[in-house]
């Protein structure tokens, strides 16, 4: 969501900044500012409300230069969006400061500040802290001091980095809930709430952990924990390159990121599968240690990697393993009692998700045999806190709307399903089945990609439409879900799911000429089911619009559709969720919404 980076240098560091924060556009904002200490004049302070752009030109028509400064692009949260509610706040001319997060307990200290004679000019939690800092330096505080203790009476999630015009050689930055990096640098040194943010300047991070503060400067970082004690944190390099986020030649990031489903699924899956066979070793010895002991699997997750959690149930289900999936706002908030021999298997693809990361904390005295995260992101709070982690490998996914992540996901799910089946009877022919229909996957969703045409003639029929309904039974349910999501992420448009079965119990008031349904159809036991719940539809005069298996004999009348080659019923949910994000990105293009940064929405959801 909202996104910080910093920097300390012998250069003007203003490039880095705007560069910087160009880098974290794709985590969804509204506003965007910065602060630096600008070596003749003090501390200058820039924001605009809109894109970076907008603030890169504001700061270009000044002569401001500056070796010191923070930076931030906002989410709303506290107050609309608004120049007066823009990062960075300040404090009269003794401090300035940044933050990622929720301060719950804003109301009260606001309260405080106001009766000590402090002035707000913002509705953001956010100020309160800069007033607090100040007044910590006001009575003699330095700048890592302030910090501390403006920290110690925060009450809720943050990440925030402070400067002041008095301190030439030294941000303070501290973490308690939300993500925070230090990026070294030689001779100059940089924070980010996205080591995305710093990959121009720097391979080389240091990950706080909770309730760190350090001390970053030119030349030197130092770090305490959350008890006061000096601490070393290790220095990481990250394998994420700077290329992998630019989207030429396509129009959006959100169409690159669907047509590079062939390749990272490919990437998911090796060295994981061989020869007819799953190579459970390329796990680790922690995960199969884990998964020996499980008995039960509860998934928690939200959005997108929750419609990846209810298909996998389908999966687990199948192969004997009972399986439990919640939203993880929900979970966190409920009196959980967990069935021996649990495995707490959290989803997220940035792994800083704020709703599944509490729900992983609060759950290590629950009884759980052990926590597993899916993940695309290795440097992430979910990959570091959890037992074991299985990596998704689908490279940076810029656009908001998942797509992806979505599939490698259910990709690394369908492995632990065959992991686990392996302990549940599993025979080794129907173990090759399985891993061949994973082996033949990319090609699969290349043959649809090659239908993007078709689809894209398909979309012309929702552009002036207002609701969708999406239809799906079994694990195609989900499939459903995600495609409405999809839909109503980009275009706007008023989408739901339903269970096809579930038609007659409400949602067929709804249909008629002007309400388009979208299904698909695989060739499945639950086929004849399903062609009868359309037959509903077209009672009503519900314009359908269908994806089927060549082999299925559709007999309607006023229908679209686009029949798939060879799909395989283990892998077909992950194959049908494609052509379901490209109707849903045309769809977009044709209603001219912002594809890749839709309203309202953030990439990463790092507050509550």
């Amino acid at each position: 969501m909202c996104g910080i980076v910093g920097a300390i240098a012998d250069r003007n560091v203003l490039p880095v900044l705007l560069e910087g924060l160009q880098r974290l556009e794709y985590r969804g904002y509204d506003s965007a500012g910065l602060a630096v200490r600008d070596v003749a004049d003090g501390l200058k302070r820039f924001r605009t409300l809109g894109k970076v752009k907008v603030l890169k030109k504001l700061v270009e028509q000044s002569d401001v230069v500056g070796n010191l400064g923070i930076a931030h692009t906002r989410w709303a949260t506290h107050g609309v969006p608004a120049e007066r509610n823009a990062h960075p706040h300040v404090s009269g001319v003794r401090v300035a400061v940044v933050h990622n997060g929720i301060v719950e307990n804003h109301v009260q200290l606001r309260e405080r500040l106001v009766a000590m004679g402090y002035e707000f000019t913002s509705e953001t939690d956010t100020e309160v802290i800069a007033h607090l800092m100040a007044d910590k330096l006001e009575s003699g505080a330095d700048l890592l001091a302030a910090v501390i203790a403006t920290a110690a009476e925060l009450d809720g999630a943050y990440a925030l980095a402070a400067a002041s015009p008095d301190d030439a050689d030294r941000i303070v930055v501290t973490r308690s809930g939300s993500p925070l990096v230090i990026g070294l640098g030689d001779g100059e040194n940089f924070i980010a709430s996205d080591v995305t943010a710093l990959l121009s300047v720097t391979k080389k991070f240091i990950f706080l952990e909770e309730g760190d503060v350090a001390e970053v400067r030119r030349n030197s970082i130092t770090i305490y924990n959350a008890e006061g004690d000096r601490v070393e944190r290790a220095v990481k390099s990250s394998r994420l390159t700077g290329g992998s986020i630019e989207k030429e030649p396509y129009a959006h990031y959100m169409l690159k990121e669907i047509f590079e489903q062939p390749s990272v699924i490919s990437e998911t899956l090796e060295g994981r599968i061989h020869n007819g066979r799953l190579l459970e070793s390329s796990f680790g010895h922690e995960t199969s240690a884990l998964l020996d002991k499980a008995r039960h699997v509860q998934i928690v997750a939200c959005g997108t990697s929750y419609h990846a959690g209810l298909v996998a149930r389908y999966w687990l289900e199948e192969v004997g393993m009972s399986c439990s999936v919640e939203v993880a706002s929900e979970y966190r908030y409920r009196n959980v009692v967990v069935p021996e021999g649990s495995l707490l298997i959290t989803i997220s693809q940035s792994g800083e998700t704020a709703d599944t990361l509490a729900a992983l904390r609060g759950s290590r005295s629950s009884g759980y045999v052990g926590s597993l995260t899916v993940c695309n992101v290795p440097e992430s709070s979910l990959v570091r806190e959890s037992d074991v982690c299985f990596m998704t490998r689908a490279g940076t996914e810029i656009g908001v709307a998942s797509t992806k992540a979505f599939t490698t996901q259910l990709v690394a799910l369908r492995l632990l399903t065959i992991a686990l089946a392996g302990r549940h009877g599993l025979t080794a022919e129907q173990e090759t089945v399985m891993v061949n229909e994973l082996h033949a996957l990319p090609r699969q969703v290349e043959v649809v990609l090659e239908m993007s045409d078709a689809i894209q003639a398909m979309a012309k029929h929702f552009s002036d439409k207002h609701n969708a309904l999406f239809l799906g039974r079994g694990p195609f349910y989900p499939v459903a879900m995600e495609g409405a999501l999809k839909l109503k992420e980009i275009s706007y448009i008023h989408a739901e799911a339903y269970p096809a079965g579930e038609l007659k119990h409400g949602p067929l008031a709804l249909v008629d000429e002007s309400m388009p349904v979208v299904c698909a159809l695989p060739d499945d036991p639950l086929l004849e089911k399903v062609l009868s719940n359309l037959q509903e539809v077209r009672a009503r005069g519900g314009e359908l619009f269908l994806f089927s298996d060549h082999k299925v004999r559709v007999e309607l009348d006023h229908y679209q559709n686009l029949t798939l080659s060879d799909i395989y019923p283990g892998t077909a949910p992950i194959v049908y969720s494609v052509p379901l994000q490209l109707l849903a990105y045309y769809v977009a293009v044709l209603k001219g919404t912002d594809v890749d940064q839709p309203r309202n929405l953030a990439k990463s959801v790092t507050v509550e």
